[in-house]
């Protein structure tokens, strides 16, 4: 079995993520000022932000490894493909619960149907039927081309997801905005830390997820070899 090695690049790169994500949040909870109307509650935005893009990339990573799986066969990239659902399918439930806790204060709901969260709650019932379908689906090479089709097919929820509040009337805030940020300075600043911390913890949980992938698969082999 085929594994990309780890050692002393894997620990710094566990290290560095680490130290990037505490200084992410010393930036939105110190160093970014405080936001004239909503206050200390816009503090999540941080948080909210970079998971949404850390989870929207992951899928993105799923879809590249899955049309790489089925142009090679190669199972080093549908090990990449489910891994990274996994830790995509975490964020973007992490953007979620952020985002409600922001807008209780500010919206005093926890949750509205309009249509970005709309095509989040779909987005996100996607890629958790992914993962269930692998489980249920028993042949190795039969599960992992479906999964990769799949991976392909479902990938158009989240363009969708993304420009949900620019195609239709949302109540949702658009902060990337043609003309530039809607942000201040430092508010710009503590934002570009946290998503650039939150994209270095994926590549981290990246590496520790296919490697145990892979070490399952070597034990796969090893029982199977020890039962003939």
């Amino acid at each position: 079995m085929e594994r990309w090695g780890v050692g002393k690049i894997a620990i710094f790169l566990h290290g560095l993520a680490g130290a990037a994500v505490l200084t992410a949040l010393y930036m939105a909870l110190v160093f970014a000022p405080r936001e004239a109307a909503m206050g200390d509650v816009q503090r999540i935005f941080y948080w909210h932000v970079a998971t949404a893009w850390v989870g929207f990339f992951a899928f993105f990573i799923t879809l590249i490894a899955s049309i790489a799986y089925l142009r090679t066969g190669r199972r080093r990239w549908d090990i990449v493909a489910l891994s990274s659902v996994e830790i995509g399918l975490a964020f973007a439930v992490i953007m979620t619960v952020t985002g409600s806790l922001w807008a209780k204060p500010v919206w005093n709901t926890w949750w509205t149907w309009e249509p970005r969260l709309t095509t989040v709650a779909i987005m996100l019932l996607i890629y958790a039927t992914y993962l269930l379908l692998r489980r249920v689906i028993e042949d190795p090479g039969r599960r992992a081309r479906f999964a990769a089709v799949y991976g392909i097919a479902g990938f158009v929820s989240v363009p969708i997801t993304f420009m949900a509040i620019r195609w239709w009337r949302t109540i949702h805030p658009v902060i990337f905005k043609s003309e530039g940020f809607d942000l201040s300075p430092a508010m710009l600043v503590a934002l570009i830390v946290s998503v650039a911390a939150y994209s270095l913890l994926y590549v981290s949980l990246l590496l520790l997820r296919t490697q145990l992938e892979f070490l399952s698969d070597e034990a796969a082999e090893l029982r199977e070899s020890l039962d003939e």
